[in-house]
């Protein structure tokens, strides 16, 4: 069995893989001061509870994006697991040729999206992909038809955007970012939760064209990340939603390193 481990700014989301089967998958909330004991004792409760044996696991990949836990997580995996994992990082061989100027800025989890992304839609489509995640960040990443990843777009997460309207302006209440019933609202919360919602959707729409047009037209659009389900109904530029990419990702990576 395969552990995966994708340690992301807002959480920590790990996989266990029989096979090329995703068998059970948890998400933890993301804390830089968890300690290498208090991470072993998290993921020894949530695989006793789904009936697996540690010795059962074989191997771990992880990618990081928060480096004071990427130390902590690899010191875990070695104490509680008996082994050191395989982390993505420059020079870990991925199959997947990485066209940024400095190919070492590019996080390792757009990587992973932009490989299995391109495994599970872009080959046999032979189509260019456009890979969508909402995460902390929410990240656009242009792949070619060729399977090379070209780069792409960063751009502030929604409650990250929601954060910062309370923080900076003193009348405005904080809120929880959800679909209003109207576009127009009514009540300040209301016009609040209009903007952040439906100014993130015609943000997601105008990126997706003007990223087609770059790429020469048509190009598959796949979302991910926690808000994928939420936001992708309501927009016609959004043709596939997969929860799982990352961790696909990095059991696509763990494989092309063990050949």
């Amino acid at each position: 069995m395969l552990l995966a481990i994708d340690i992301g700014n807002t959480n920590i989301v790990l996989g266990v893989f029989k096979g090329q089967t995703l068998g059970q998958s948890w998400r933890l909330a993301t804390s830089r001061e968890r300690t290498a004991d208090e991470l072993g004792l998290m993921v020894s409760q949530l695989l006793e509870r789904a009936a697996i044996k540690p010795a059962a696991i074989d191997g771990v990949i992880m990618a990081s994006v928060v480096p004071p836990l990427t130390a902590t997580m690899i010191d875990m995996s070695e104490r509680y697991l008996g082994m050191r994992p395989l982390n993505l990082e420059p020079g870990v061989e991925t199959g997947m040729p990485v066209l940024y100027e400095n190919p070492a800025e590019v996080g390792a989890d757009r990587i992973v999206n932009g490989i299995a992304a391109y495994e599970a839609y872009g080959r046999a489509r032979q189509t260019p992909l456009v890979v969508l995640d909402f995460g902390t960040a929410t990240t656009f990443d242009a792949i070619s038809a060729r399977g090379e990843y070209l780069g792409g777009v960063i751009c502030p997460g929604i409650q990250i955007s929601a954060d910062a309207l309370f923080q900076r302006a003193a009348r405005l209440p904080r809120i929880d970012v959800r679909k209003p019933a109207h576009v127009i609202g009514r009540t300040t919360v209301t016009s609040m939760q209009s903007g952040l919602f439906f100014g993130y959707v015609g943000m997601v729409e105008g990126l997706v064209h003007r990223i087609r047009r770059e790429l020469g037209g048509a190009a598959y659009c796949v979302a991910t990340g926690g808000l994928a389900d939420v936001i992708s109904p309501e927009t016609d530029v959004v043709d596939a939603v997969d929860r799982d990419l990352t961790l696909q990702g990095l059991r696509l990576v763990w494989e092309r390193n063990q050949r």
